[in-house]
């Protein structure tokens, strides 16, 4: 492929490595993100029927802080660091040099398709990498409009975007690379990762999964609920790896929980919320379709106690609370990613930890509660990528996406200041 042969003569002349180069792209990066902005809402509009302020605070401000960050950080990032030698090698000393690995590809997703493109890129453009993005086909508004940015405000001899579908991807995927940054679902992941060992290429997979919350009696209720539209409904409407997928809570206090979602739910998207213009759309007719074969298994259908509304000319389905779904139906074998949130009573709250185990580890685990001896059990006894307590998916916004692959956990009483950090330092 033409365009790969030419990041790696241009990675070769060494130009992607120099301080100034690379500070060039994040200034262009901020440039285009500037001058663009109602171009930018508008095509997630188009793809997603994305609100304003969720375009704005979720997509575009992400862009920002990671270029800003990486702009304040670089100079530290390239520094040599110092490292200890031994009494056998006296008098010698050494220290680790970061360097970058060379051509990357990133896979991008469609569901935060502008932000989760550019911060790999701008992670591969911080450790002094070239790259080619594959956006989304299935966000084409997008799509389009990254390519256009791109080509005009950066380095086209060092960072190019390919468009396209199936075949593009599958073009790309038998190049060699140096690494392969892949957002999206475990199907495909299995594929790049199965493209990727051909060439022993190492390969970063962003997946999904089923991140529960645990809501327990002592939570401050109404809190919880609007923490809970939030991360749910108010994050692109469910269509976000890390938004909740399934409440576990005890069965006396389920109908309390369901109360307080509905009469917050009416302040967020109004009595008709398939009109409203804050929620999101599903993002073609085949989740759609998906969302709506979840809502109507028989196992389920009568168990949606608030919702449930659905229009398929404009993809849209309202917020559905669904009460004491059985584990082994269909909603609960999947990762919804979707506005539909079952809920599953225990007997104690504490049983909640087994039900979460039993499973396959998830991205995200959230508890609501005032409670300090169930807040230490709960991260003690539960395996997820992070955990998080009385609030969600605010922690991607303070941890490292590195930081998936271990056991990290964050409050969000001791974190007031919220500062998005860029996924990838170097590689």
């Amino acid at each position: 492929m033409a365009a790969v042969a030419e990041l790696r003569a241009t990675f070769a002349s060494g130009k992607t490595k120099s301080y100034d180069w690379r500070v060039s792209q994040f200034k262009a990066i901020l440039k285009l993100t500037n001058e663009h902005e109602k171009d930018i809402i508008e095509a997630l509009r188009s793809d997603l029927n994305k609100p304003e302020h969720e375009a704005i605070l979720y997509e575009i401000c992400g862009v920002k802080k990671s270029a800003k960050l990486s702009l304040k950080e670089l100079r530290r990032w390239m520094t040599p660091e110092k490292a200890k030698t031994s009494l056998i090698t006296f008098p010698s000393s050494a220290e680790l040099v970061s360097e970058p690995l060379g051509v990357i590809l990133v896979i991008s997703t469609w569901n935060y398709p502008f932000v989760l493109s550019f911060e790999a890129v701008i992670g591969a453009i911080a450790a002094g990498n070239t790259v080619v993005l594959k956006p989304s086909e299935i966000a084409p508004a997008t799509s389009s409009l990254l390519s256009k940015l791109i080509g005009e405000y950066m380095d086209s001899s060092a960072v190019k975007v390919v468009e396209g579908a199936v075949p593009e991807t599958t073009a790309l995927l038998e190049q060699k690379w140096d690494k392969i940054i892949y957002t999206g679902s475990e199907k495909v992941g299995r594929i790049v990762a199965a493209a990727a060992a051909k060439h022993l290429t190492p390969v970063i997979l962003e997946l999904g999964g089923k991140c529960p919350v645990i809501v327990d009696t002592k939570a401050n209720l109404e809190v919880t609920a609007r923490r809970l539209i939030l991360g749910k409904w108010g994050s692109n409407s469910g269509q976000t790896c890390v938004s909740p997928d399934y409440i576990l809570t005890t069965k006396e206090f389920a109908p309390k929980l369901v109360d307080a979602l509905v009469r917050e739910l009416k302040k967020f998207y109004g009595k008709e919320p398939l009109e409203s213009p804050d929620l999101s759309r599903i993002i073609n007719s085949s989740h759609f379709n998906r969302l709506t074969k979840l809502m109507d298994d028989e196992k389920v259908s009568g168990k949606i106690v608030h919702g449930g509304q659905r229009d398929k000319t404009t993809l849209k389905i309202a917020p559905t609370i669904l009460l004491d779904v059985p584990e082994d139906s269909l909603i609960m074998n999947e990762e919804i990613f979707g506005p539909l949130f079952p809920i599953i009573t225990v007997d104690k709250i504490e049983d909640s930890f087994n039900v979460i185990n039993a499973r396959e580890k998830p991205l995200a685990a959230y508890l609501f509660t005032n409670d300090e001896m169930l807040k230490g059990e709960f991260v003690e006894s539960v395996s997820a990528g992070g955990l998080s307590i009385n609030e969600t998916t605010l922690h991607v916004s303070v941890l490292p996406r590195v930081a998936i692959h271990t056991k990290a956990f964050f409050t969000l009483e001791q974190m007031p200041i919220i500062l998005r950090v860029v996924i990838l330092l170097y590689f």
